[in-house]
């Protein structure tokens, strides 16, 4: 059995940033990442933004390499099974075992899949070696269908059409985007794709599909089908928890953790988008955003080394879609009263989602991202909210 002072279970950029936490402390203690995956740590990001639509953001900018740290060893294609909290180890896909004094789980989270296996023309889009095989496909007039209207759906639908693709982008509203943005919002969001040469497919869920003859047939819940070169699927995803639960560590959609990312197991920590921590604006949270990666990671970092911090940092989450930019923190809902402060016009404005008169969420649509400072004030002032309090409160150059 080979033993590591610090054990991560998990090889994405919260394990990159837990090592450079580790180190802000303790210099000479041994770290191991244990990763199911075949490569370490990538800015996933990349993986459905720069990669596709900035020529100068090249592939291989998107590695991250903590075991360049002398004291810090990569195991990829390590997948991890089991806990024994007794003994202090855990154990891998292939019967090993592994010691640790401290123990890291940042298994993240995994995609929710349909009765459509995987393949190199079927992905369900999170990973590099997903962003590989769509990329030898793309371009050239390829038709290719993406599944999904959130985050990866739609980034994955505007970056592909950008790069010579024929896209039909399949999601569940009549009108993109109107589960976060209000109206107006939405409107000009979907107008977009549209303007943009996506074909926008609402109102459908995909049920399933085949794949024969180097093309993807994909079925609609109508009974019709879509044939195309490929499918990329965004349909959300699950914390990855199963062997943790086993273990006897609490979880409640995710890794249960407190202030200082602790678990219900002392020498056991929780990090990342599979960590359901007490955000100090937001109450119980997880969060799936590179901010709270980068953070969050490194805070769990210096934890385990011995800082004596508690983690108060709210996240923020962006996209970036064809000229639309926006950044938010809290809660985006447009059941939700939305007030909108747009002093200058629609496409520079700021939105506020509140529930009674208290603010849960602010979004940033085209504005800086040194607002978000403002925009967590926002959040944190428990005072009755409405227009007269809210418009002008931060200003919109």
């Amino acid at each position: 059995m080979r033993s590591y002072d610090y054990l991560i279970v998990g090889g994405g950029m919260v394990a990159a940033n837990a090592v450079k936490g580790i180190r802000e402390r303790d210099e000479q203690g041994t770290i191991g990442i244990l990763t199911e995956e075949p490569n370490g740590p990538v800015t996933r990001p990349a993986l459905s933004k720069l990669l596709w639509t900035d020529p100068d953001f090249t592939y291989d900018k998107i590695w991250m390499t903590p075991e360049e740290d002398d004291g810090t060893t990569l195991h990829t294609d390590s997948r991890v099974t089991a806990i024994d909290r007794d003994k202090g180890q855990v154990t891998t896909q292939d019967g090993q075992h592994w010691g640790y004094g401290k123990l890291l789980l940042a298994t993240g989270c995994a995609p929710i899949r349909l009765e459509l296996p995987e393949s190199e023309r079927v992905r369900y889009y999170r990973n590099v070696s997903d962003f590989d095989a769509i990329k030898k496909i793309a371009g050239e007039g390829r038709h290719i269908v993406v599944v999904g209207g959130s985050y990866i759906g739609t980034e994955m639908a505007a970056a592909l059409v950008q790069n010579d693709c024929r896209v039909t982008l399949v999601h569940t509203e009549e009108v993109l985007g109107s589960a976060m943005f209000e109206p107006a919002l939405a409107s000009r969001f979907h107008q977009r794709f549209v303007d943009n040469g996506v074909m926008l497919l609402g109102g459908r869920k995909v049920t399933g599909g085949r794949e024969e003859n180097g093309s993807v047939t994909v079925e609609l819940d109508d009974g019709s089908t879509i044939e195309a070169d490929a499918a990329v699927l965004g349909l959300g995803v699950e914390p990855a928890v199963d062997f943790v639960a086993e273990a006897g560590i609490e979880v409640d959609d995710g890794i249960v953790v407190n202030e200082r990312l602790t678990t219900s197991d002392a020498n056991i920590f929780a990090a990342g988008d599979v960590a359901r921590y007490p955000d100090p604006l937001l109450g119980s949270n997880r969060a799936e955003h590179v901010d709270n990666a980068n953070r969050m990671g490194a805070a769990v970092g210096r934890i385990m080394a011995g800082s004596d911090e508690q983690y108060a940092h709210t996240p923020f989450f962006y996209s970036m879609i064809f000229d639309m930019k926006w950044r938010a923190v809290g809660t985006l809902d447009s059941t939700m009263a939305v007030i909108e402060d747009a002093p200058n016009g629609p496409e520079r404005a700021i939105y506020y989602y509140l529930e009674g008169e208290r603010v849960k969420g602010v979004l940033l649509y085209n504005v800086e991202a040194e607002k978000l400072d403002d925009a967590r004030a926002v959040l944190a002032d428990d005072a009755p909210q409405s227009a007269e309090t809210l418009i002008g409160r931060i200003e919109v150059v």
